[in-house]
């Protein structure tokens, strides 16, 4: 049946209404599309580390797919402060929804480029002393996020490292000298150093060019040890450190247990993966509408020491029974 000109052009008005009304309905089903800034001191040659890799597959399990509703905005100082106000303010020019930073000095900066976007830490040895937050329950302002207490532990790692090496003296402390929470930790371990009766040996670096020079300075001073500060730009020094370490037969402390696994003697610390899980449950929170100062800075509550059998043996120590059987892992 032919239709009619008058009937057709009814047909053709109310198709276009149809379509006016489900357009809308369409386009609202579209997923907004949320923007991330990331801001770390580490290095675009080791990225993603396996933090950051745990913290992508956490914001995945949460919904949050790259290329779908998020957009991630990654900036990275290699290891210097100097640049990172200024990655700081590209991210807020982006602009970004919320910004992640890692660990200290880049908190810092992205605190002082915005009192608006939302700010959340990880991998942070102390927010308070650091000026990042006023308060661990109450934070305030737009910053919260997950610390390490890192400082907290360094007593607890020189007596791991008292037990597993017992006629060490001197130990040497590598760490990222530009970090204010590598300082921090540096002097409790000062601190805690005349209680096990250890003394230290200061080998911090500033590059990765210096590190060649700071194991020679650990073996021409005698020290039984390094023991690391950890950051993620002394995460992302592990490919030289390692070998270093191993070719001068020091044992390695560290928090790490990438460090442990890669040839380390030792790794003792809060559960990094726990920390960057953590890390992306607080984003999705505030992507979801939770207000920063709503949230209280996390402490770790997970603790992992990983011993190296292997490279306890190849180094010719003997460790005791007592030791071995509180690690979480031992690799043999």
């Amino acid at each position: 049946m032919r239709m009619k000109r008058r009937e057709f052009l009814t047909f053709l008005g109310s198709a276009a209404a149809a379509a006016s009304i489900e357009c809308p309905r369409a386009a609202r089903a579209q997923p907004k599309i949320r923007r991330l800034g990331v801001l770390s001191q580490g290095s675009i040659r080791t990225h993603p580390t396996p933090m950051f890799r745990t913290f992508q597959q956490g914001l995945r399990d949460l919904g949050w797919v790259e290329g779908q509703n998020l957009v991630i905005e990654w900036r990275f100082s290699e290891g210097s402060a100097e640049p990172l106000p200024r990655l700081a303010a590209e991210l807020v020019g982006v602009p970004v929804d919320l910004i992640v930073a890692s660990p200290t000095q880049p908190a810092l900066a992205a605190k002082a480029a915005t009192s608006t976007i939302p700010i959340v830490f990880i991998q942070v040895a102390d927010p308070v002393k650091s000026g990042i937050v006023a308060n661990l329950a109450r934070p305030g302002a737009n910053v919260t996020g997950l610390s390490t207490i890192g400082s907290d532990l360094s007593g607890k790692r020189l007596e791991l490292l008292k037990e597993a090496l017992p006629g060490a003296e001197r130990v040497a402390v590598l760490w990222n000298r530009p970090s204010e929470g590598a300082i921090l930790v540096f002097r409790e371990l000062e601190l805690a150093s005349k209680d096990v009766g250890v003394s230290l040996q200061d080998i911090g670096v500033s590059d990765p060019s210096e590190l060649r020079d700071a194991v020679e300075t650990a073996v021409r001073t005698r020290a039984a040890a390094i023991i690391l500060i950890d950051d993620p730009v002394i995460a992302s020094y592990r490919p030289q450190i390692l070998p270093l370490a191993d070719a001068a037969a020091l044992p390695l402390f560290s928090i790490y247990s990438e460090y442990a696994d890669g040839g380390g003697l030792m790794a003792y610390g809060a559960s990094l993966p726990a920390i960057y899980w953590r890390g992306a449950i607080y984003v999705d929170r505030i992507l979801r509408g939770a207000k920063p100062s709503d949230l209280p800075v996390e402490q770790p509550s997970i603790f992992e020491l990983v011993i190296n059998l292997r490279t306890a043996k190849a180094l010719g120590l003997e460790l005791a029974p007592t030791l071995l059987a509180r690690a979480n892992r031992v690799i043999e």
